[in-house]
């Protein structure tokens, strides 16, 4: 994650005053939800080890900006969709965790958001050894197509669509690396136009 200068970060939620059982955990910061993360998720619901699955939403405290225009709670709100949509019937919490800008410290942190010793799945090779180091199950997912949705890309796409005018167009571009209920969402709730107005107005690409 690149750091703003100067970015105060506070811890935004606090953590639950009970502390969250073990479970299966996906992380991800979901800028936005798309289709490699629901072919992550469904994944993860197969080899879930309980009877839930956990969706951990990270970076819910950073500010506005080309990396994170939208916030935590939008972002649950696209999962939530989805789910509605796809998937009715699973058992599946949803829980933010901030940042905290300290890589050594993050499991321990995390834990008190989605619970202790868990299994994780994920599909990033950093955050599996910093998980694994503090004895948790981690299974990775390894990503199809993982270039033609990386998350910079999807949000650049997003960005270019928010200025046409022609809705049929944008929802069907959108559609290839976003699905359609949270398309729908994306437009109908006016969440795209604000994109271009986000700074700085170029976006770190990594």
């Amino acid at each position: 994650m690149n750091q703003i200068p100067n970015e105060e970060l506070k811890l935004e939620p606090l953590p639950p005053k009970m502390k969250p059982t073990p479970s299966t955990v996906v992380l991800g910061r979901f800028q936005p939800f798309h289709r490699g993360h629901i072919a992550l998720i469904e994944w993860a619901y197969s080899k879930k080890h309980t009877s839930t699955l956990r969706i951990a939403i990270g970076s819910s405290n950073r500010v506005t900006s080309p990396e994170n225009p939208w916030d935590w709670k939008e972002r649950k709100e696209m999962i939530e969709i989805w789910k509605k949509k796809c998937h009715p019937d699973w058992e599946v919490e949803i829980v933010a965790i901030p940042d905290i800008n300290d890589p050594p410290n993050w499991v321990r942190h995390a834990n008190q958001y989605h619970g202790e010793s868990g299994v994780l799945i994920t599909s990033d090779i950093e955050t599996k050894k910093l998980y694994e180091m503090k004895n948790w199950i981690v299974e990775l997912f390894e990503f199809q197509n993982r270039d033609s949705l990386e998350g910079w890309r999807v949000r650049e796409t997003c960005k270019m669509l928010s200025t046409v005018n022609e809705i049929d167009s944008v929802k069907e571009i959108l559609s290839l690396s976003i699905h359609e209920s949270v398309v729908d969402w994306l437009v109908e709730e006016d969440r795209l136009t604000r994109l271009p107005f986000i700074g700085p107005p170029v976006e770190h690409v990594g």
